[in-house]
């Protein structure tokens, strides 16, 4: 089994919606018991926590339910546990590579537009702060960059 998580800061926006966006594709196409999904925050501020209302809303419209409750990334048991650890930021990236101080584990580290094959972004923008546009992007962002890790994992399965 390949297993994957996305990190955000806070775990409430663009990780859930990578993982509800993720989490579809995979029942779509019947891989639940091959690839296992799951999302983090580099900070706990939000653990325990729903996503963000708008998030679920928009993600909604779309068919995804975003069902996880936040938490944060734990460098003693996620580096080891996943196949694939997917920042959504290039503050995200650098948090992630400065939690593995040996650098052991960077092979496992990307940027979620890494897998981007038909928008050219450098990252998935923060929506917290914006208003419904914001969220519209992350989820396009996010669909596509799913789609190309997709097709990665499923080489390799």
């Amino acid at each position: 089994m390949k297993k994957v998580i996305f990190v955000c800061m806070g775990n409430i926006c663009r990780s859930p919606a990578a993982e509800g966006v993720m989490q579809k594709m995979i029942l779509d196409q019947q891989l639940a018991e091959k690839i296992y999904v799951d999302s983090a925050g580099t900070i706990g501020y939000h653990a325990g926590e729903k996503a963000d209302a708008r998030m679920i809303k928009h993600a909604k419209k779309r068919g995804y339910d975003l069902l996880s409750i936040s938490r944060q990334f734990d460098p003693s048991c996620d580096f080891t546990e996943f196949d694939f650890i997917i920042a959504m930021d290039n503050k995200n990236l650098a948090d992630l590579k400065a939690m593995d101080e040996s650098g052991q584990y960077a092979h496992k580290i990307y940027k979620m537009t890494d897998f981007c094959e038909k928008m050219k972004v450098d990252i998935v923008p923060d929506p917290y702060y914006g208003g419904d546009q914001g969220f519209e992007t992350v989820l396009d962002i996010v669909e596509d960059g799913c789609q190309g890790l997709l097709k990665k994992i499923n080489e390799n399965l």
